[in-house]
């Protein structure tokens, strides 16, 4: 397995780089993505302190320009904690970064000194040890109800323009009942999935297998698309992946994300802001409310690594707080009532 590289060619990066991209991507197995987003996050790190130490404004033309091959194992171990504060600062007033924006670049700034120091066993005092990550915005997750999620799967089988109706609609329908993750779905291969298609075998975050069980809607939404899949044509026949583009390659994320605001919009719900993701998050918190999903059980099909995870779909719908609240014994009992007895 190869290391992978931001953007710039890998001959900008410094030795310690390469090698700590190549300790994640090989010896813990991290996903390509995740090695990609660490090495972005290390890179702008990098260029801010330069960018400070030079007297360059990280808000100037000339930020992005500067070198990071310069930033070797000796840069880094000049490094102290207060230019770490610093750089996240910088990252939410100036870049606007968000909690888990700036969680993610403090995981990368304290993978690479855990890794200089444990693995490489180089003397000095990490810096980032003790800094805490940043706490995270504690939101309820926002999630198609029943009725939209009905007519998001009826405004696909209504368009009767689409050469790629069965895809779509299998798409969809595994979204909305299994709450897999996009990179997870367009990285299906025929192979994953069981003879009886009772179930498919899918490649979560940190290149972690779990297996997905099908239900009966997925199960006759991937018939029907299957028979074209599978029709006597040698492109579409040669090529592994489950869902294909037009071009009959891979379907790509940019491509399900189009599809899925194309429906949203034909649905009468572009105004409220959903997106695919939003679709994982209808998934679990209708098997959890509706399905009465116990939540140990619901953390193994999300394939979230730790309960407390899950734990965010277990808010209680506003309805069933409404409710609550009428079943208070004193709901009914009030001055006006009281006066009309009397």
């Amino acid at each position: 397995m190869e290391a992978n590289y931001p953007d710039q060619d890998k001959k900008q990066l410094s030795d310690i780089l390469l090698e700590f991209s190549s300790y994640k991507t090989v010896i813990q197995g991290c996903s390509v993505k995740t090695v990609k987003e660490y090495l972005l996050d290390l890179s702008t790190f990098a260029r801010f302190i330069m960018a400070k130490r030079s007297g360059i404004s990280p808000e100037s033309e000339e930020f992005d320009k500067i070198d990071i091959s310069k930033a070797d194992a000796e840069f880094f171990k000049s490094i102290r904690t207060p230019e770490i504060y610093e750089f996240l600062l910088y990252a939410g007033t100036v870049r606007k970064n968000m909690w888990a924006a700036k969680a993610r670049k403090l995981s990368a700034i304290k993978a690479l000194y855990k890794f200089m120091t444990t693995k490489k066993n180089m003397q000095f005092e990490n810096p980032a040890i003790n800094i805490e990550s940043p706490k995270p915005k504690k939101t309820l997750p926002k999630f198609l109800t029943l009725d939209e999620s009905i007519a998001l799967l009826e405004a696909i089988q209504n368009d009767k323009d689409s050469k790629t109706k069965l895809r779509d609609y299998a798409i969809v329908t595994l979204f909305l009942n299994c709450g897999m993750r996009l990179s997870e779905l367009v990285g299906i291969n025929l192979g994953d999935l069981d003879r009886e298609l009772r179930s498919l075998r899918v490649v979560g975050k940190g290149n972690k297998e779990r297996i997905v069980y099908l239900n009966t809607a997925c199960r006759e939404a991937l018939v029907e698309y299957l028979k074209w899949r599978l029709a006597e044509d040698r492109t579409r026949l040669a090529t592994k992946a489950l869902f294909l583009s037009n071009r009959n390659q891979r379907i790509s994320v940019k491509t399900v994300q189009w599809m899925v605001y194309k429906y949203l919009d034909a649905a009468g719900l572009g105004s409220k802001r959903y997106s695919v993701h939003k679709l994982r998050h209808t998934a679990a918190t209708l098997m959890y409310q509706s399905g009465e999903v116990d939540v140990r059980v619901l953390k193994d099909i999300l394939g979230h690594e730790q309960l407390n995870t899950t734990q965010i779909y277990t808010h209680v719908s506003n309805a069933a707080m409404s409710e609550a609240m009428e079943k208070n014994p004193l709901a009914h009992i009030s001055l006006a009532r009281k006066e009309k007895k009397e």
